[in-house]
């Protein structure tokens, strides 16, 4: 009963925590989303020392552990002495990361599209930027959408991590709390329970957004389907 009332003592706190986790998670996502796609764009169709670059970056922000990166970005944050506000610099160094990652999903998607559908659009008299802009990239959006909803669970459970910079997310808080109570077992038991809810319910509703915007003649994986 004394662990139950403390678990009900520090869920307001601990409920507040997660605000900063899902904005740490959903402003890291869009920032990858924009980054990532434009360095997918660059793989497929760039020149070759574009496609340099890109391998490069993927390979940096992939080989490292994401607590590496988080200290190499409050360390770069304070050597340009910019303002050390760890919600930020969690946001930009996950939204980094997941760029790279978000780049791959990408890249699988625009290569999943019949090449075929760009060469229809230069016999339309479409530019070739205009048919991957009108044609490829709306399909291979909606091709990433699964890619995209593992992304998500994968940058929340990176998020736990940030609380070492010092941002009050749902770690900080629970963790302030079980310090201070000295009930780790049904706080972070509760957390937990926290991040799989979170987790559940953003997925399920990509998945429906996934089901709604499929396209026919492509299986899940992005392959078409035999018809």
């Amino acid at each position: 009963m004394h662990s139950l009332r403390v678990v009900l003592d520090a869920f307001p706190a601990i409920l507040s925590g997660s605000v900063v986790t899902l904005g740490i998670v959903f402003g890291a996502l869009f920032l990858g989303l924009i980054l990532g796609f434009s360095l997918a764009l660059m793989q497929v169709y760039g020149k070759p020392w574009q496609k340099v670059i890109v391998a490069v970056y993927v390979w940096f922000f992939r080989g490292f552990p994401i607590l590496v990166l988080l200290f190499l970005g409050y360390g770069f944050f304070v050597a340009l002495s910019l303002p050390l506000e760890p919600f930020l610099i969690s946001l930009v160094v996950l939204g980094l990361t997941s760029a790279a990652y978000q780049s791959q999903i990408f890249r699988g998607a625009l290569q999943s599209v019949k090449q075929g559908q760009l060469a229809a659009a230069r016999a339309l008299g479409m530019g070739d930027w205009q048919g991957i802009r009108c044609i490829i990239i709306p399909q291979a959006l909606r091709l990433s959408i699964p890619g995209w909803s593992n992304e998500y669970s994968i940058l929340l459970k990176d998020s736990a991590i940030c609380f070492v910079l010092g941002t009050q997310d749902i770690m900080a808080k629970t963790s302030f709390a079980a310090a201070r109570t000295h009930e780790h077992l049904a706080l972070f038991a509760c957390a937990g329970l926290l991040y799989f809810i979170l987790t559940l319910l953003v997925v399920h509703l990509l998945q429906r957004l996934e089901k709604r915007l499929h396209i026919p003649g492509y299986t899940e994986a992005g392959g078409t389907e035999n018809l």
